[in-house]
């Protein structure tokens, strides 16, 4: 994903938040990124403030070790699908 051009603060951990803290309007990027995401089958939760501080929106993407590969690529593939259309990436 970092390589694709999204910003994850890199960590060993299963929840991974997809930051879009440089973006105007955050928040409404947060909730539009998740909606489609939700609608190509990958379900995430964007947060914004007051969950998080002004200017710190992201998407919440957990992890599991009982996602296949061809899940996390299909997710992968999806981040790159709508973060394009967002011009994120």
């Amino acid at each position: 994903m970092t390589s694709l051009g999204f910003d994850i603060t890199p960590s060993v951990h299963p929840i991974v938040p997809v930051l879009l803290r440089k973006f105007e309007n955050d928040a409404q990027l947060a909730q539009s990124m998740a909606r489609d995401l939700y609608d190509e089958g990958i379900y995430v939760i964007g947060f914004f403030f007051p969950v998080v501080p002004k200017g710190q929106s992201r998407i919440r993407v957990q992890i599991s070790a009982a996602h296949t590969k061809e899940q996390i690529d299909k997710a992968v593939a999806a981040f790159e699908k709508i973060g394009k259309k967002y011009k994120v990436i």
